[in-house]
């Protein structure tokens, strides 16, 4: 065995020359025509629906069809296949995914026991060729001690004339292609026809790596009561294929499938000057999803993020709130500690056609806005809706306030039995702007409770939860005193 030291052991230096190739096939392959009309499901879960039509000459008797315009990502098990024109004239005998790609390491890999021939550029402008056999392959598949498997990349092993060389490096030459090799993904049928001629067919099939999502532009007003609202969709296609012309439709919901294993934002600021909700998409009702249908035709292109205006709307009635809800309220009732919390700031929107809304809102990203003293739109918080139905409120968070501070304290606790507390607390809530505000200040209670007193009117909210509202003077404070017995 002789080891050439002047070869660098790098695959990557290889190139391939490939002077012939053979492509077996079970008979001659029929080739479908350019797409008629592309239909475009994209679900919001990182999968869509493709439904391609093309038109196909076909034979009596039986017929080899390729179709290589088909995503890389695509799942194979979900593919069908069938004429629109004569849909009990053509059956689908075998359906094949071929995917073993012609890219070098293949190439090589499946080429072990073969002859090379390889072609060195030297220096001084002369070429040095040699023939010999490859005895490995430059890709492997290691098994660790768990039984999970990866691929490990080598260089070559070849054995002419001279010896064993490792490593060669130079321009490589094969008499053949090796076999199942293909130049892209294709889809690939063995179909059998009692009715020849040109048939209208309809290829569908499920691929990951197609997603879609909203980002919402919402832009307060000085008083904080309306709002304008634009919403912008977001497609993501890291699929393996473009989609031209394609009739778009957008599904929200959250679909459930089984899982066999295991983008940029939009930052644009858009101001929508429509006095009622304008969009470009239909939306309609789908079993127990919405479906959102783009008027007109758009390209989804491969390794694209575009950005298609799902609704705009104007001057939506909002309700700016300061919210206290101190974290972890049931603890509170035992250690008799004082809590304090910043007050959050939220934003509430009712999603209904007499405020100017009504469609039913996927989930996304609300980014808000607001125009400062100089007119200029300066950004002031964000927050993730849920998928919303018309006529539901949308609640945003969009930060804490910096002039409002409240305090909650313990002041008395009594164990009046074994199975009985009784406890009063302080809410403290100190103004520091120069116009007055109500602050929604949530108390947590758990056990059979009753509320004995209380400096303020309250309002139960549910069976562990209640809510005072003090209506807090300009750079003044309120105090809220309230005393609950708890039985357990």
């Amino acid at each position: 065995m002789r080891i050439n030291r002047r070869f660098l052991p790098a695959l990557g230096g290889i190139s391939l020359a490939l002077i012939a190739s053979s492509s077996p096939v079970l008979g001659e392959e029929l080739k479908v025509t350019e797409s008629q009309g592309v239909n475009l499901t994209i679900y919001n879960q990182n999968f869509g629906l493709v439904k391609d039509i093309r038109n196909v000459d076909l034979k009596d008797g039986i017929n080899y069809l390729r179709f290589e315009d088909v995503a890389a990502q695509i799942d194979p098990t979900s593919v069908s296949f069938q004429s629109l024109t004569a849909p009990n004239a053509v059956v689908v005998r075998e359906q094949n995914y071929q995917y073993d790609l012609m890219d070098p390491t293949t190439i090589l890999s499946k080429s072990t026991g073969k002859t090379l021939k390889f072609r060195q550029y030297m220096d001084n402008g002369s070429v040095r060729e040699f023939s010999g056999t490859l005895l490995n392959s430059p890709r492997s598949v290691v098994a660790d001690t768990t039984g999970s498997t990866s691929t490990r990349y080598q260089g070559l092993v070849v054995k002419s004339g001279d010896g064993v060389i490792l490593n060669p490096q130079g321009e490589i030459e094969l008499a053949a292609l090796p076999e199942g090799l293909v130049s892209k993904p294709s889809l690939f049928w063995k179909l059998e026809a009692s009715k020849g001629g040109q048939h209208r067919t309809e290829i569908a099939y499920q691929t990951q790596g197609i997603n879609w999502r909203c980002d919402y532009v919402a832009v307060m007003n000085k008083d904080d009561n309306q709002l304008d609202l634009t919403s912008w969709v977001t497609l993501d296609n890291k699929a393996g294929a473009s989609f031209k012309n394609a009739a778009l439709k957008l599904l929200a919901g959250d679909v459930h499938r089984v899982q066999t294993q295991n983008y940029p934002a939009a930052g644009a600021v858009f101001r929508a000057k429509a006095e009622r909700m304008d969009s470009q998409f239909k939306e309609q009702s789908f079993a127990e999803y919405h479906l959102y249908t783009l008027q007109g035709k758009t390209d989804v292109l491969d390794n694209e993020t575009k950005q298609v205006s799902l609704f705009a709307a104007d001057k939506i009635p909002a309700r700016k709130l300061f919210v206290y809800e101190p974290e972890a309220q049931s603890f509170l009732y035992w250690e008799g500690r004082s809590s304090s919390q910043k007050v959050n700031v939220k934003i509430e929107v009712e999603n209904s056609q007499k405020n100017g809304l009504g469609m039913p809102m996927p989930k996304g990203k609300v980014r808000v806005y607001k125009k400062d003293a100089d007119g200029a739109l300066q950004f002031i918080g964000e927050d993730m809706i849920d998928h919303t139905p018309r006529d539901e409120k949308i609640r945003l968070y969009i930060g804490d306030a910096f002039d409002v501070v409240a305090e909650r304290k313990q002041m008395q606790q009594q164990q009046i039995s074994d199975r009985v507390q009784r406890m009063t607390y302080e809410i403290s809530v100190r103004n520091h702007k120069d116009c007055p505000i109500a602050v929604n200040c949530v108390e947590h209670c758990f056990g059979d409770w009753t509320i004995l007193n209380s400096s303020l009117p309250y309002t139960k909210k549910d069976s562990r939860s209640f809510e005072f509202v003090p209506q807090v003077p300009p750079n003044g404070e309120v105090k809220v005193t309230y005393t609950v017995e708890v039985r357990y």
